[in-house]
């Protein structure tokens, strides 16, 4: 890597620290948020470069690498190291995406953005959050910024393909979560296979909140209902999702384990799981009769 680049990736991290005095997560996370693991290859040109519970991940390209969800904001070294400790460059990492503008996918987003230069591509409605650092936020806002705001390059919309290097990602909007919750589906291929990829945004419910009571989402049990149904109705080979816990990371992967994209494949756990967020929604709608 040339002097200037090492030099503009120190400058963006130095950066981060003044950054992160006018931001403010919250205080309380869970360990696992920030635990360190060991990044490894998940299938073809697809790798795995997050922390133990708050998901990264890495497409490499011939033209340059994409990087979907960056953490919080202590994870922009952590995914560094990772993405280095694989062989690949830092400095490639032309694409930014996210499953939804939250902070602990958000946190380390601006500064790998300035560190890289990469173009960050955002589902359109969630880019008044991430302009704003997350303070519009309809459930987490209100209380100022919980990750550095940055400006995004493009806004994606439900089917837009994301293409670099001979990948094409297909987003999907699965709102609810956020305004702008959003899956990504595509194709890596290794020696044996293609396989097809879905990295998921579970539509989780985060709110204690009546759905009625949320006036700065209105749309918000309609979109949940549709994601709902529209993960449903998904077909693939293998599976991830926005939280290393959601798909089960632990229990078909241990650090030092062979490359094994088989251990991601199947649907019965990715079925239950939406089964139990189809009753969580049923039962909070049944609060709104």
């Amino acid at each position: 890597m040339r002097k200037n680049a090492i030099l503009l990736i120190g400058l963006a991290f130095a950066g981060l620290q003044t950054t992160a005095q006018q931001v403010k997560e919250p205080d309380r996370t869970p360990k696992e948020w920030t635990t360190p693991y060991q990044p490894f290859q998940i299938a073809g040109n697809l790798y795995y470069v997050g922390t133990s519970d708050l998901t990264s991940y890495l497409i490499t390209t011939p033209e340059g690498n994409i990087l979907i969800n960056t953490g919080l904001a202590a994870s922009a070294s952590q995914i560094k190291a990772n993405i280095e400790a694989l062989g690949f460059k830092f400095a490639d990492t032309k694409i930014l995406l996210t499953n939804q503008a939250h902070y602990d996918h958000m946190g380390a987003m601006a500064a790998i953005k300035k560190a890289t230069g990469a173009q960050l591509m955002i589902n359109e409605k969630d880019a008044p959050v991430v302009r704003d650092g997350g303070s519009s936020d309809f459930e987490l806002g209100g209380h100022g910024s919980t990750f550095a705001p940055v400006k995004p390059d493009r806004l994606l919309r439900d089917r837009d393909t994301i293409s670099l290097g001979g990948m094409h990602l297909v987003i999907l909007n699965h709102p609810g979560h956020t305004k702008g919750s959003c899956s990504y589906q595509f194709t890596v291929k290794d020696k044996n296979r293609s396989w097809n990829v879905l990295i998921a945004n579970m539509p989780t419910i985060i709110s204690d909140r009546k759905f009625s009571a949320i006036k700065a989402y209105p749309e918000i049990a309609k979109d949940f209902a549709y994601t709902l149904q529209a993960m449903k109705q998904l077909t693939f080979d293998i599976w991830l999702a926005a939280h290393a816990s959601q798909f089960a990371l632990h229990s078909k992967h241990k650090p030092g384990d062979a490359y094994n994209p088989a251990a991601f494949s199947g649907r019965k756990d990715y079925d239950a799981s939406l089964q139990e967020l189809q009753a969580s929604y049923d039962k909070k709608m049944k609060t709104e009769k």
